[in-house]
C-alpha cells in the first residue's frame, strides 16, 4: 500500500491512497452500493459526480448473488471501474445479532471478488452494553485480526483492521494499540453509527481521537457511517481520511432533502436553497409532484451534490490553512456539534503536535473555543520552554494589547514609547516590556512580529472565559520567570480585574514588588508622568 500525504492541517490530510485498481484522494467518500436497490447507477456516480470509490457489503453479495460477483468480478458486476471497498457483515451482526457467515468464509470470499480494500468480520461494540459486554467484543475483534493474517491469500487488497470499544474510551485504546501492532493498512473504527444517530457528537469525538492517539499515523483511518455532510469537517479535523455512507439514498427514500447545514423533508420547503444540476431547474413542488421513485431519484441524486460538494470545501480550507475556522462555522449548525468542539480542548497536547506549526495566512479567533486551537497550545509551550528574558531585565512592564498590530507600532503604545525616553537609556535596558493580549497570553515585545502573534484577527470584545486564560497564563508567566519588580498598565474597560488579580497574586506568592496603573482612569498625560514616576521608584531602590 501506498499512502502519501500532499497537505495537512489540524488532523486532516488530503492524501493518495494507491489500491490495486487506481490511486484515490482522500478526504474519500465512499457511496453505499446495493446492487438491489440501487437508485444511481454505480458508474454514474463517478462519471457525474465525481466519487471515486464506492463500498458495498460483501456479506449481502454473498447471501444474494452467491458465485456471481466471483465470475464477473466485483468491478464488473457493479459496473464500476473505481476503487470498491466492501465490509463484511459486521453491522447487521449489531442490528440483527449475528449472520450466517464466519470469517473465514466472508474473507475469502471478499478475496473471491477482487475487492480493493475489504474487513474482517469484527464483532461492533453497540451504543447501551455493557463495560464487560464491550470487553468481549473487543477481545473477539482482536482474536479474529490475528487469527486472519494467517488465513488471507491475497497480499494486493488492503484490509482495514477495525478498532472496537465504543463509549469505553479505555477499550478503544487498548483496541487501538492491539490492531496497531498488526500490519493492517487502513484501520476503522467501528460502531459509531448508533453514537451518530443519538446526536452523541461529544462522544463520537472522543472515540475517534482516543483511537487517533494510539493508531500509526501513517495509517488512514475509515469512520463507518458517516455520510452527512454536516459532520465531514469535524470527522476531517479529528482525522478521520474514509467515509462511507448510505444516507444519501435513505434520506431520499424518505423525501429528505440534504444540506451542509442540515436535513429538510422537501414537503416543508418552499425554495431549493442550491444550484447543483438538479435543484437549479425545479422548485420542490414540482419534485412533490413527481411520481415516487423518479423523486427519490431526484433526491439521491441531489444529496450526492451536496456531499461532493462539502468534501471538496473541507479539502480546500485543508489547502488554505483554514479547516479550524470551517469546522467553526459548520459546528455552529447544531448545538450537538458544536458541544463536540468543545470536547477538543481536553485534546489540545495532542492535535497541537500533529498540526502544522505555521498557515500561509493569518488566523481568525471568535471565542474561547479557540483557545483550542493549535497555535495557541504551542506558544504557550514553546513560551514555558524556550524562552527567558533579557538578562539585564529587572522590571516586568505589562501592557494591553492593541486592535492595532504588531502591538508595538501602535498609537496607544505612544505612552510606553515615550516613559522609555524620558527615563534613558540606562533604565530602560532594565524595563522588559510585555504585552497581554488575547488568544495567547503574554506576548514579549521582541516577539511581537513573530507569525502568528500579529498576523490573527480577534472577536472583541472578549468573552470571559479568553480574559481568564490570558490572566491565568500571565500569572504563569510571572511565576516562571525571575523579575524583581511587576508594573500592570491596567486596561479595565477591555479586562475587568482579572489580570490585576491573577497578576497580584502571583507576585505575591513569589515576594516580588506589584503594582498597577489604570489606564483607563485619568487622561493620558497624568498616566505617562504616574508611570515614570512608577518606574523610576521602582528601578532605583
Amino acid at each position: 500500500m501506498s499512502f502519501e500525504i500532499k497537505d495537512k492541517d489540524l488532523l486532516g490530510r488530503i492524501g493518495k491512497l494507491k489500491t490495486k485498481s487506481c490511486t484515490v484522494e482522500t478526504p474519500l467518500l465512499f457511496p453505499v452500493i446495493n446492487p438491489s436497490i440501487q437508485l444511481v447507477p454505480p458508474q454514474k456516480l463517478k462519471d457525474i459526480f465525481g466519487f471515486e470509490a464506492v463500498i458495498t457489503n460483501a456479506y449481502i453479495l454473498k447471501k444474494r448473488f452467491e458465485n456471481k460477483p466471483i465470475t464477473q468480478g466485483l468491478h464488473k458486476f457493479l459496473d464500476f471501474n473505481g476503487a470498491v471497498m466492501t465490509d463484511s457483515g459486521a453491522y447487521q451482526i449489531l442490528v440483527y445479532g449475528e449472520v450466517e457467515v464466519n470469517q473465514p468464509e466472508i474473507v475469502g470470499y471478499q478475496e473471491q471478488i477482487g475487492s480493493d480494500i475489504a474487513t474482517i468480520l469484527d464483532i461492533p461494540t453497540g451504543w447501551k452494553i455493557t463495560q464487560e459486554q464491550a470487553t468481549t467484543t473487543v477481545k473477539e475483534t482482536l482474536k479474529r485480526a490475528k487469527v486472519f493474517f494467517k488465513t488471507k491469500t491475497r497480499d494486493d487488497i488492503l484490509w482495514v483492521g477495525p478498532v472496537q470499544g465504543g463509549r469505553h474510551l479505555d477499550l478503544v485504546a487498548k483496541s487501538a494499540a492491539e490492531m496497531s501492532k498488526l500490519p493492517f493498512q487502513i484501520h476503522a473504527l467501528g460502531s459509531p453509527t448508533e453514537v451518530m444517530e443519538n446526536y452523541r457528537f461529544d462522544v463520537l469525538t472522543d472515540m475517534i481521537l482516543t483511537a487517533k492517539k494510539h493508531l500509526p499515523p501513517e495509517r488512514p483511518l475509515h469512520l463507518f457511517g458517516a455520510g452527512h455532510p454536516i459532520m465531514f469537517s469535524l470527522a476531517v479535523a479529528l482525522g478521520c481520511d474514509l467515509f462511507d455512507s448510505a444516507a444519501y439514498a435513505l434520506y431520499a427514500r424518505e423525501n429528505r432533502y440534504m444540506t451542509e447545514n442540515g436535513t429538510w423533508r422537501v414537503s416543508e420547503l418552499d425554495y431549493f436553497p442550491c444550484q447543483c444540476p438538479k435543484c437549479s431547474t425545479l422548485t420542490p413542488q414540482e419534485v412533490m409532484a413527481k411520481p415516487q421513485k423518479e423523486r427519490e431519484t431526484f433526491l439521491a441524486e441531489h444529496n450526492l451534490y451536496v456531499c461532493m460538494a462539502e468534501l471538496r470545501r473541507v479539502k480546500q480550507a485543508i489547502k488554505d490553512g483554514r479547516l479550524w475556522e470551517y469546522t467553526q462555522m459548520r459546528t455552529h449548525t447544531h448545538p450537538a456539534l458544536f458541544t463536540a468542539l468543545k470536547k477538543l480542548e481536553n485534546h489540545t497536547d495532542f492535535i497541537e503536535e500533529h498540526s502544522p506549526a505555521s498557515k500561509k495566512s493569518g488566523l481568525f479567533f471568535y471565542n474561547h473555543v479557540d483557545l483550542a486551537r493549535p497555535q495557541v497550545t504551542h506558544y504557550r509551550k514553546r513560551l514555558q520552554e524556550r524562552y527567558s528574558p533579557p538578562e539585564k531585565s529587572r522590571l516586568l512592564l505589562l501592557v494591553p494589547q492593541t486592535r492595532k498590530k504588531p502591538f508595538h507600532k501602535a498609537h496607544e503604545f505612544k505612552i510606553v514609547k515615550q516613559v522609555s525616553k524620558r527615563l534613558g537609556e540606562e533604565l530602560t535596558g532594565k524595563i522588559h516590556i510585555c504585552f497581554y493580549a488575547a488568544p495567547f497570553g503574554v506576548i514579549p515585545i521582541e516577539l511581537d512580529e513573530i507569525y502568528p502573534l500579529s498576523q490573527h484577527e480577534i472577536t472583541l470584545p472578549l468573552d470571559q472565559e479568553t480574559i481568564n486564560y490570558v490572566a491565568n497564563q500571565t500569572a504563569e508567566y510571572i511565576r516562571q520567570q525571575r523579575y524583581e519588580k511587576v508594573v500592570l498598565l491596567h486596561d479595565t474597560e477591555q479586562w475587568g480585574n482579572s489580570v490585576k488579580t491573577q497578576c497580584s497574586k502571583a507576585c505575591r506568592k513569589k515576594n516580588v514588588t506589584f503594582e498597577a496603573v489604570n489606564s483607563t482612569a485619568e487622561g493620558s498625560k497624568n498616566i505617562l508622568t504616574r508611570l515614570e514616576m512608577i518606574l523610576r521608584k521602582h528601578l532605583s531602590e
